[in-house]
């Protein structure tokens, strides 16, 4: 998998990783039993401190979505094996209705983060 990060993106650079390593997770991308780069390796390619991919990967521990073990590495779980179809076919509509009604995109994004608290 190819992480990029952007250093002027107001979302921290932490931040940005975990949401591409639950994105391709939820499109298939990634799964179970998979690995991930080394915390060191690619804080090294994508020239930020360690401790920002090790933030990364404990918060995608946290959710269950990543199991850190040692000498093994950043490892997919077991739970990132669901099947993400039903949640697709819901954001299909959601995005189909957003753009019918003539929603802006963040319009739409806030609505779906006020209903996910």
């Amino acid at each position: 998998m190819l992480f990029r990060i952007d250093p002027s993106a107001p979302e921290p650079l932490f931040a940005q990783l975990s949401a591409q390593v639950r994105s391709a997770v939820a499109r298939g991308d990634l799964s179970a039993g998979e690995r991930l780069p080394a915390g060191r390796d690619l804080a090294g390619s994508l020239e930020v401190n360690l401790h920002t991919v090790l933030r990364a990967y404990q918060d995608l521990r946290d959710e269950g979505l990543l199991e850190l073990r040692r000498g093994r590495g950043a490892v997919i779980s077991e739970r990132a094996a669901q099947d993400y179809r039903p949640l697709h076919a819901a954001i299909a509509t959601v995005v189909a209705t957003s753009r019918r009604l003539g929603l802006a995109p963040e319009t739409t994004s806030a609505l779906l983060k006020e209903a996910l608290r």
